[in-house]
């Protein structure tokens, strides 16, 4: 992934679950041009515990992926995907990772080669207790606890055995993380950080509308907000960039962290920062297409119905993820063109046989998804912006009147050299929205709950 030429060692697996490691080289294209099974040049880079395909990029049947460096440095970004996850035919495991900081790259890719492997062992201890119980609806009710405790387990030793690591520098550099499982009927959802997570389905009237699957984790909502000042932590926007609330140490100005949860930055653990993952479940019908992964540099410039639309009228599906990155660039492009392109990385994962989901020609999409030539003359797309501090950036977005959502009281505002109170605690604090959209509505069917 990227656009410069890299080496990074790569961690493959026996079917015992003991690793050994290949380089894999990656060209000025992004191409993994190393193919250790010969046949297969989509991706697969090795064997996961009980036999599962790791993929690192590429595609297959039911999965697209593509990332592509922006122009901070070094791709930072780093996905997986493993098919036939923990020896299940049909089980996948996706996961999507975005590193900030001086290593963040490094983190992003310890994570992902090492969170997998320690949900799937998780998992698979859960299931065999779980075959042990008799009655079926015992078994059913026992099934989501199971699983999010799997899933709680495993991102705590993840972010403990990150700590230990001698070779990566982990004290001011972490990584975001959005993942995936999916078994049969049931989708089960964590998520760190400002990744996001949605599913395409089709409403009553058979159109394709898009959900959200998790929420962007930012330091000023309300119960982040709370948690961060009760552990002395501080979070504040600066002057340069208003909207964007960070997470400072309570004596440094330092390190302004852009999200409340996230692997590593330990120099945060103390003050609020946590790396446990929310977690959703869904059970999914014939109504659901797919899920889109993706890092914050596509949501920053695309909304959800974009990308469902991109997606779902790209005409080969093993191209739908490149296609949504490269449209997600042109975005950048048109609406901030003084601002540097954020790394872009995307995984799809379609639940059925391809087939057409969309009657609208590929013309109408193509205008409403790749010509911002408008916008780039829109007063609501500022074309001054010059953040770029090397963490994780957002830009200062602006919208229409009506927008606005409620953040914390007392999130402190940068622009206030001396960081005074507000004069009223109660008083409720607006900011604009950091996307051109509405405030988020979260749509939770009957047969989808936040565990």
């Amino acid at each position: 992934m990227g656009a410069c030429c890299t080496c990074q060692r790569v961690r493959h697996y026996d079917l015992q679950g003991n690793h050994r490691h290949h380089n894999i080289v990656h060209n000025i294209n992004g191409d993994d041009k190393s193919n250790i099974h010969g046949e297969d040049d989509h991706g697969v880079v090795g064997k996961g515990d009980f036999g599962a395909n790791i993929r690192l990029h590429g595609y297959s049947k039911f999965v697209s992926m593509y990332s592509q460096q922006g122009k901070k440095g070094i791709n930072q970004d780093a996905m997986t995907v493993w098919e036939n996850f923990g020896g299940d035919k049909g089980a996948f495991f996706c996961g999507v990772f975005d590193g900030h900081g001086p290593s963040g790259h490094k983190v992003a890719r310890y994570v992902r080669d090492l969170l997998p492997s320690k949900i799937s062992s998780s998992l698979k201890e859960c299931n065999e207790i779980r075959s042990s119980e008799n009655d079926e609806e015992s078994h059913q009710n026992s099934m989501f606890d199971a699983w999010k405790a799997a899933y709680l387990k495993s991102y705590k030793e993840m972010d403990a055995q990150l700590e230990r690591e001698p070779s990566i520098e982990s004290y001011s550099s972490g990584t975001t993380a959005v993942t995936l499982f999916k078994q049969g009927e049931h989708l089960f959802v964590g998520n760190l950080g400002d990744s996001r997570a949605i599913i395409c389905t089709r409403d009553e009237k058979n159109q394709l509308i898009s959900q959200q699957l998790t929420v962007d984790l930012k330091p000023h909502l309300p119960s982040e907000y709370e948690r961060i000042k009760s552990c002395q932590g501080r979070v504040m926007a600066m002057e340069q960039e208003p909207n964007v609330y960070r997470v400072w140490m309570p004596d440094e100005d330092c390190p302004g962290l852009a999200m409340a949860r996230a692997f590593g930055d330990f120099c945060l653990k103390d003050y609020g920062l946590i790396s446990v993952p929310e977690v959703y479940y869904r059970k999914l019908t014939e109504s659901d297409e797919f899920v889109v992964l993706a890092t914050d540099g596509v949501w920053d410039v695309l909304s959800n119905d974009e990308v469902i639309r991109i997606v779902a009228t790209t005409r080969k599906r093993s191209m739908a993820a490149r296609t949504l990155v490269e449209c997600a660039v042109r975005a950048w492009k048109y609406k901030y063109p003084r601002a540097k392109i954020d790394d872009c990385g995307v995984v799809c994962l379609f639940f059925k046989r391809q087939k057409p989901l969309l009657t609208k020609s590929m013309s109408e999409v193509t205008q409403l998804s790749f010509n911002y030539a408008e916008l780039a003359n829109d007063q609501n797309y500022p074309d001054n912006t010059k953040t770029d501090d090397g963490l994780d950036t957002l830009l200062n977005y602006q919208v229409k009147e009506g927008e606005d959502q409620e953040i914390a009281p007392g999130v402190q505002d940068g622009s206030d050299n001396n960081n005074k109170k507000k004069n009223s605690s109660t008083e409720n604090l607006h900011y604009r929205s950091q996307r051109r959209r509405s405030a988020m509505k979260f749509v939770y069917p009957e047969d989808q709950q936040i565990l």
